[in-house]
């Protein structure tokens, strides 16, 4: 049996985050504060899943449980277990953020993503007279989805990179050279690679090549600055990490909560 947060059964409402990993997410502290700040009758719980087929036991085991965040591995899998998607999270095919809603002896289980909005919104002071400019993205999961319907609403044109590089449109790491360095001066992380506790990894990539004009921005907060923006400023680029773009996300998915 999956583990209840409310052995009591108070009735409090309940919040929290699935994913595996989940040491490096700041969610619960986030949002701990915000109900201590605000004096809302609330909690916050980490939910590791080892397996996404874990999801039905979570919420059958914690019926106080109002709304999740997901997060990695879990933001594409979630879909089939979902009762609805929101058009914005069924375009971009990633959800990281459910409602639940609970009726009678009903539950219905709503998908959205707030992490696009979260990431334009971060976008739109640098392109505000730079365009136009391309973006590669670093990744191709749930995030880097959300990071690509982005793109798209801003006008950027982007390249996609994954380890492997095999489907059509993406590029291996290898594949990326000094030249597509230099005609990308956007380039975003939406990888786990250098998120705590691997702290001392980085995405593969020709650094020498990246100058004063291009932007790094990396989706992770934990660490505050990665080796791959620590690289990146020693080059004079500027740099964004995660902090404002999950800031927002946690705003709006508390919104849709309480919608």
């Amino acid at each position: 049996m999956f583990p209840s947060t409310n052995d009591n059964d108070t009735g409090m409402r309940t919040f929290g985050l699935i994913g595996n990993p989940l040491g490096h997410s700041l969610s619960k502290d986030y949002f701990t504060n915000k109900f201590v700040r605000e004096n809302i009758n609330s909690r916050y719980a980490l939910f590791p899943l080892d397996t996404v087929e874990a999801f039905p036991a979570l919420i059958e085991n914690n019926k106080d449980l109002t709304g999740l965040n997901v997060t990695i591995p879990y933001k594409i899998s979630i879909l089939p277990y979902l009762d609805e998607v929101d058009t914005n999270a069924k375009v971009i095919g990633a959800v990281n953020t459910i409602n639940i809603e609970r009726k009678r002896n009903t539950v219905k289980l709503i998908g959205h993503n707030t992490d696009a909005a979260g990431f334009e919104a971060c976008m739109k002071p640098f392109l505000s007279d730079r365009r136009p400019m391309k973006a590669l993205i670093l990744g191709t999961g749930g995030a880097s989805k959300a990071v690509q319907y982005a793109l798209r609403r801003l006008g950027v044109g982007f390249t996609m990179v994954s380890r492997s590089g095999m489907k059509t449109g993406q590029l291996s790491y290898a594949m990326v050279t000094s030249s597509i360095i230099k005609t990308h001066l956007i380039i975003i992380n939406s990888s786990p690679v250098g998120m705590y506790p691997d702290v001392d990894s980085k995405p593969d990539l020709l650094y020498q090549y990246i100058n004063p004009n291009h932007i790094l921005i990396d989706l992770i907060y934990n660490p505050e600055e990665t080796k791959f923006l620590a690289m990146g400023k020693m080059a004079g680029a500027q740099t964004l990490n995660g902090m404002t773009m999950f800031e927002r996300q946690a705003e709006a998915s508390w919104k849709i909560w309480n919608s």
